[in-house]
């Protein structure tokens, strides 16, 4: 059986100056970029998801709780919904868009271009373990991790390349992976956009 690493989330809306900052995930994007040109071998395969909107009804909000509301972030079509330029996208060998018309927090919502989910493709292509790297540690980094480990696939996280929004999310996060026997690797990166 084979290898994944997933890179989540790892858009312009989700880095400093983006419409939904979190510190810290530009050097995310950069560090993923080190790390796949230092260790070419590591994975067998490569995958990214994106937030990507078109009309999430209440996911967006002009008075946003930040719980299940939020501002305006990677709507289709926008600069904001691109990957990080410091992010080398060169190995990715599929993209998985979720959140379309709803909130979507786990990469294991989204699907490729064909429709095909991310389970899916990673069983098509023998996968048994994965690697979690990306944005936001607390939120879809944290999501999609609890549904890889659901799904069956050994998860890690590589949590040196995962930026959190805030403290004590992320310390509710890390309970809750480690909880469903996701492998913590590291600290993540946790500063004020």
């Amino acid at each position: 059986m084979g290898s994944a690493l997933i890179i989540v989330d790892v858009q312009n809306d989700f880095c400093e100056g983006g419409s939904l900052a979190v510190g810290g995930g530009a050097d995310v994007a950069a560090g993923i970029t080190r790390l796949l040109a230092a260790e070419p071998g590591r994975w067998d395969h490569v995958v990214a998801t994106k937030d990507y909107h078109v009309d999430p009804g209440g996911h967006f909000a002009d008075q946003p709780d930040f719980v299940d509301s939020w501002p305006r972030h990677c709507v289709v079509g926008t600069a904001g919904s691109e990957f990080h330029p410091d992010l080398d996208t060169g190995r990715v060998e599929e993209i998985f868009h979720k959140g379309e018309h709803a909130a979507a927090y786990s990469g294991f919502e989204g699907h490729a271009a064909d429709g095909e989910c991310l389970a899916d493709w990673l069983r098509r292509h023998g996968v048994d373990r994965v690697d979690l790297v990306g944005i936001a540690t607390d939120h879809c980094v944290r999501a999609t991790a609890l549904d890889a480990a659901r799904e069956g696939f050994a998860t890690t996280v590589l949590l040196d390349l995962t930026a959190g929004v805030a403290a004590d999310t992320t310390d509710l996060a890390l309970r809750s992976l480690a909880g469903a026997g996701v492998t913590l690797d590291g600290a993540p990166v946790i500063r004020a956009a």
